[in-house]
């Protein structure tokens, strides 16, 4: 795997949740914790980056989606203790992709 190396001037860098690799903030989606239809806790996209609370990064992809869901890395990014749905990240990225 070839790592692309991050120059300071592109800006702020953080790291994907799920592939774990670094990139500029902006070719990232930014997540947060939110209630979902039903009221339970659960991983909502932040597209511009203006929500309140605590963010984790993620490329815009199904794989890194899918490494995150399955390593259960938003919970910890997040830092809350109970399980979270990325079901609506999911359905995020599968619009974006469409388009």
């Amino acid at each position: 795997m070839v790592r692309a190396t991050v120059t300071p001037s592109a800006g702020p860098v953080r790291t994907c949740v799920g592939c774990r690799e670094r990139a500029t903030k902006s070719e990232l989606l930014r997540v947060v914790a939110g209630s979902g239809p039903d009221g339970r806790v659960v991983v909502v996209p932040d597209p511009t980056a203006t929500a309140p609370g605590r963010g984790a990064y993620l490329h815009p992809t199904a794989r890194c989606h899918e490494l995150a869901v399955r390593r259960r890395a938003f919970g910890r990014a997040l830092r809350v203790s109970e399980h979270l749905a990325g079901e609506l990240v999911g359905e995020h990225l599968a619009r974006t992709d469409d388009q």
